[in-house]
């Protein structure tokens, strides 16, 4: 498991689950059941999420994605939908900061989620840009204790059905976890081109 360095709610882990499930309005101990019961409520969430069509968006926030996480999570943990007061990181690489997690959401909003609206006026070269470098930065900001990797590609769906090309299937990154992994780190230094080799894969 992760460590954390602040001692929060977000750190404690279910009574009788030997560390491996987190402190949780359900009660559950099993590692199991908890991802069973989160990816029904995903697809729940999916089917939410684009079930209304809505082809005049003109505004999406970080606010939009936090709305999400909830009402993916809500009924689950105390924190879903609130940004992380904890820090984290995953097989030694450490993601953004809490302090420095608003600023960062700032810039995304700025240079991605405002420009949602233009997605279907974009070519093919300049959406897998756009897709590649705004999934690259949500994953660096994990704004989320937990879930984020899977709101990511609820955001990338959101933006490639809103650009027209409908959702992703994400079976070869799954297939191809370590170079996905290693595309993300390549991200810090602003190196897209990998995880841009892995949106044109999907897009084509």
């Amino acid at each position: 498991m992760n460590r954390y360095e602040v001692d929060s709610s977000e750190t404690q882990f279910q009574k009788g689950s030997n560390d491996l499930v987190l402190l949780n309005d359900l009660g559950i101990t099993s590692l199991e059941e908890m991802d069973d019961i989160e990816a029904i409520l995903l697809t729940k969430l999916y089917e939410k999420v684009f079930r209304i069509e809505n082809t005049e968006l003109t505004s999406f926030s970080f606010l939009d994605i936090a709305t999400w996480h909830r009402q993916w999570l809500g009924n689950i943990y105390q924190w879903a939908g609130k940004i992380r007061q904890v820090d984290m990181s995953k097989g030694g690489f450490r993601f953004a900061t809490p302090q420095h997690i608003e600023r960062n959401l700032i810039i995304f909003e700025r240079d991605f989620l405002s420009k949602i609206q233009h997605l279907p006026n974009l070519d093919h070269e300049e959406l897998v840009s756009y897709l590649a470098r705004s999934h690259i930065e949500f994953i660096l900001i994990h704004p989320f204790r937990e879930g984020n990797g899977r709101i990511s590609r609820l955001l990338l769906d959101f933006m490639s059905n809103k650009a027209g090309v409908g959702l992703l299937d994400y079976s070869l990154w799954d297939e191809n976890k370590a170079f996905y992994i290693r595309s993300i780190q390549a991200g810090v230094a602003k190196d897209y081109q990998h995880m841009e080799r892995l949106v044109r894969d999907i897009l084509n």
